[in-house]
C-alpha cells in the first residue's frame, strides 16, 4: 500500500523541477473542466433620481428614514417586486432564463467533447513528468491519439455513472468517483482501451485504496482553502501539487498491478 506522505513528496518534486509547465497544464485541465471561478455582476440602482419611475420618497413619503436599515429594505423588497411583476421584468426574467440554460449547456458540451480529452492529456503529462520534462502540447496527446471518441465516451460515461450514483443520496456517488479515479491515466497510456475494461482495471486498482485516496484529498484541504481566499496559491501551487501528486498514486498502482498480473 501506498503511502501518502512519499507520494505527496514526489509529487511535489515532480511538479517543482518542471513548475511552469505544470501550472499551465493543470490551468488549463481546470479551465476546460469548468472549475475555474466565475465573477459576479456588480449592479447599481440610484434611488434618489427623480427622472426614475420610483423614487425614495415616492415609495415611503416625505418621512423616509435614512437613518435605519429597515425602511430601505422594505423599499428594495418593493421596488423589485414592481419590477419582476411588470411585463418587462417578466421579458427580462424569461430571457435570463434562456441564457442560463444555453450557457450550461454549452459548458457541458465543451466539458464532454474538449474537457474530458485534456482530462487524460493533462494525467499522461504528470505521468510522464515524473520521469522527464514533458511539454505543454503533451495535454493535447488525447486529441492525437487517434482515438479521440474512445476517450470521449468513456469519460462522458463515467461521469454519467457518477451522476447517477450520487443521486442516491451522494456518497454512493463520492465511492464510485475514486473507483473511476484511474480512469483518465489508464487512458493516458492507453487510449484505445475498451472503456469496459478501463472501468474494470480502475476499479481493481483502486480496491481497498478508496478511503486512502479520499484521506489523501482532505489533506489538501488547507490549501483548497487558502485558495479559496487567494485563487493565485490555487492557480500557481494547489492543482498543479495535488495532479503531480495522483499521478504518483497512479504510477504505485500501476506497478502492482504488474506485479499481481490483472494488466499486462
Amino acid at each position: 500500500m501506498w503511502n501518502r506522505v512519499e507520494l505527496k513528496a514526489r509529487g511535489k518534486a515532480a511538479f517543482m523541477k518542471n513548475y511552469i509547465a505544470c501550472v499551465v497544464v493543470a490551468l488549463v485541465a481546470a479551465l476546460f473542466a469548468g472549475e475555474a471561478a466565475s465573477g459576479g455582476t456588480n449592479l447599481r440602482f440610484n434611488f434618489n433620481n427623480r427622472n426614475s419611475n420610483v423614487g425614495v420618497e415616492d415609495y415611503f413619503g416625505n418621512n423616509f428614514d435614512y437613518s435605519t436599515g429597515d425602511d430601505l429594505d422594505d423599499f428594495a423588497e418593493g421596488y423589485f417586486d414592481g419590477i419582476a411583476e411588470s411585463g418587462l421584468g417578466r421579458a427580462l426574467l424569461g430571457w435570463f432564463s434562456i441564457w442560463v440554460i444555453i450557457i450550461s449547456l454549452i459548458m457541458i458540451v465543451v466539458k464532454i467533447l474538449v474537457g474530458n480529452v485534456l482530462e487524460v492529456g493533462s494525467a499522461r503529462f504528470f505521468v510522464l513528468n515524473q520521469t522527464g520534462q514533458p511539454g505543454i502540447a503533451t495535454i493535447l496527446d488525447g486529441f492525437k491519439s487517434g482515438h479521440y471518441g474512445n476517450i470521449a465516451i468513456t469519460l462522458f460515461l463515467r461521469d454519467l455513472y457518477i451522476g447517477l450514483w450520487s443521486l442516491l443520496f451522494v456518497i454512493p456517488g463520492i465511492i464510485k468517483s475514486y473507483e473511476y479515479l484511474m480512469v483518465p491515466y489508464i487512458l493516458a497510456e492507453n487510449p484505445g482501451m475498451d472503456r469496459s475494461e478501463a472501468f474494470k482495471i480502475s476499479k481493481q486498482m483502486m480496491n481497498g485504496q478508496k478511503w486512502a485516496a479520499f484521506v489523501m484529498e482532505l489533506s489538501f484541504l488547507g490549501w483548497y482553502l487558502l485558495g479559496s481566499i487567494c485563487g493565485l496559491v490555487s492557480l500557481f501551487f494547489t492543482n498543479p501539487y495535488r495532479e503531480a501528486t495522483f499521478a504518483e498514486m497512479y504510477s504505485y498502482n500501476k506497478m502492482m498491478a504488474y506485479q499481481q498480473g490483472y494488466i499486462r
